[in-house]
This record gives C-alpha cells, structure tokens and sequence, in this order.
C-alpha cells in the first residue's frame, strides 16, 4: 500500500493545524509555509476535509481554517479515509470490499495475510491522533554556531 501525495499533504496539513489549534483561523497561507504543501494543492485538499467535518472555515480578512475537533480527537485515520479511501493493501481486503471480481476469494490462501496488513495499518492509523504526532514530533536543535 503507497500513500499518495494527496494523503500525505493531507495529514501535514491537518498537523500544522493541530499545531495552531485555539489561535483562531489560520489562513491558508500560513498552513501552506508551515506544512510546505504548496498554495494550489492545499486549496483543493481543503474542501474534501471540511465536507468531512474534519476542519472548519470563516470567511473575510481575518478568515481561514481551523481544527473543527481538538487535535486529541482527530485520529490519523480519519484523515487518510478523507484522502485516500478506504484502507486495503489489496482490494480484496478493502474496509468497504465488495470485490467479488477474484475467482480465488472464497478459497484464497494468501488473503489472510492481507487482511492482517490491512487490520494492522487500520490499528495504527486509528489509534493515532494529531495530538500524538505533535507530541512525538522531533524538536529542532540550536544550531552549533562553534567553529574549528
């Protein structure tokens, strides 16, 4: 299973909300610097993660984007399923499979281990909050300014 850029530009930008969270919108700019998602790519991620009722928006000049649930309660998952679909590593094994197309699938001696691929990301992904990657984040370190 390969994350697409769409996903991953999804969950940054869900990040650097989580990390404005309680300042009020955060234009899109600022989300795009801080994420380094470019400008024309966030606009068209935005709107699948609002429908989602993942991120809020207020309109005007001191408008923008902000967090529609503390980052505690936004789970990685949420915002991968916005992104990418469902979670399959094979469609097969897909959350929402009704993939009879493979003739082997009733007797399939390699699905088991796909549904298990598929159940672990699932665990991670869902047991996974923003507030959890924020915690876990590395901090910068002060450059060394010593010279030889």
């Amino acid at each position: 299973m390969k994350v697409s850029t769409r996903g991953e530009y999804g969950i940054r930008a869900m990040v650097s909300l989580a990390k404005m969270y309680g300042q009020g919108p955060v234009p899109l700019t600022a989300i795009a610097a801080d994420s380094a998602v470019p400008l024309a790519y966030l606009e068209q991620l935005m709107l699948p993660l609002r429908r989602a009722g993942l991120v809020v928006s207020t309109r005007g000049a001191h408008g923008g984007y902000a967090l529609a649930r503390p980052p505690e309660e936004v789970k990685i998952g949420e915002i991968y399923r916005v992104m990418e679909g469902p979670i399959a590593p094979m469609s097969c094994v897909s959350e929402e499979s009704t993939d009879d197309s493979c003739p082997m699938i009733d007797g399939c001696a390699t699905r088991l281990v796909w549904l298990k691929v598929r159940d672990s990301i699932i665990n991670v992904l869902d047991s996974t909050t923003l507030a959890d990657l924020l915690a876990q984040a590395p901090r910068p370190t002060a450059r060394s300014s010593a010279t030889a």
